[in-house]
């Protein structure tokens, strides 16, 4: 197997292409753990405090991978009170398992209760202090960093400032860490006809962390719903490929949530994401 290590080593916690650990995916990969795969992610939130058979079958996989987690319910820009109970469990959890991030969705999920939904926050300036004073804490508590993803919206609240501006701002006034998802980068750019590749080259080098990438729906020719149900597709493959050109080999990782192929068409996608990394990392050596 033909790793290739991030240029920067201490920028990355993992390196490489990674796979989301979904509760369907267990037992076929615990019977052939994959030699293609570098790290894995799983949601914090469904394996906090989780014991008895399941538990041990998460240490199986913690043992063996570097791992990361990315949330679902911090809801980091709702009205309602933060989750501290929450932050310090996923604090424990990362101890546990030796987790090396924590990244969580630029949106929010309920005020009073879950929407089980990621809604959008308005992009104002009044909501970037806000989100980044909530994130500030949620640094505070868990005496390290964490990132936040680069969310996929339909309908946004209030476009004072665009989804680019606003994701900026809210990183450099929390200076917390990016987790880029290159399928929303898609997605968002399709529904809201905008650049994907404008908005990719003005993404902040030196704070992203790792990549996420999926498949979406084609709901029409100018709308895509990001689905985490199919396999990539090649908008997304080409903006890809022009990352590791732009930032070099990002650590990235594929989900994928439902609508699961066969092992191994899902780990081709893996090896498709390495292929990919040895290829623009060698182009970039070759024209150094």
């Amino acid at each position: 197997m033909n790793d290739l290590q991030p240029v920067n080593t201490s920028q990355y916690p993992v390196h490489g292409a990674g796979l989301g650990l979904r509760r369907p995916l267990v037992d076929k990969l615990m019977a052939d753990p994959p030699t293609d795969v570098d790290f894995m992610e799983v949601a914090p939130e469904n394996w906090i405090h989780v014991g008895g058979n399941l538990g041990k079958k998460l240490r199986f996989f913690t043992e063996r991978y570097p791992f990361v987690i990315h949330g679902l319910s911090l809801s980091i820009g709702a009205p309602s009170p933060l989750n501290e109970q929450l932050v310090r469990d996923i604090k424990d959890f990362m101890a546990e398992h030796q987790i090396r991030m924590y990244s969580e969705h630029l949106s929010y999920c309920g005020d009073d209760g879950q929407l089980y939904d990621l809604m959008p926050i308005p992009f104002t300036e009044e909501a970037v202090k806000y989100v980044a004073g909530r994130v500030s804490r949620v640094q505070d508590i868990l005496e390290q960093r964490m990132a936040l993803e680069n969310v996929s919206y339909y309908a946004p609240l209030d476009s004072s400032m665009t989804e680019r501006e606003f994701l900026l701002a809210v990183l450099e006034e929390a200076d917390c860490d990016l987790m880029l998802d290159i399928n929303n980068i898609v997605v968002n750019s399709i529904n809201h006809r905008y650049d994907a590749h404008e908005f990719l080259h003005t993404m902040p080098t030196d704070r992203i962390r790792y990549f996420h990438l999926a498949g979406h729906f084609v709901e029409d020719e100018d709308l895509r719903i990001d689905t985490h149900g199919t396999p990539v597709d090649s908008q997304a493959w080409a903006l890809l490929e022009e990352a590791y050109k732009l930032f070099g080999p990002v650590p990235t990782l594929l989900e994928r949530d439902f609508n699961f192929p066969p092992m191994e068409e899902l780990l081709d996608e893996v090896r498709r994401i390495k292929k990919l990394q040895i290829e623009t990392g060698n182009q970039k050596v070759a024209h150094g």
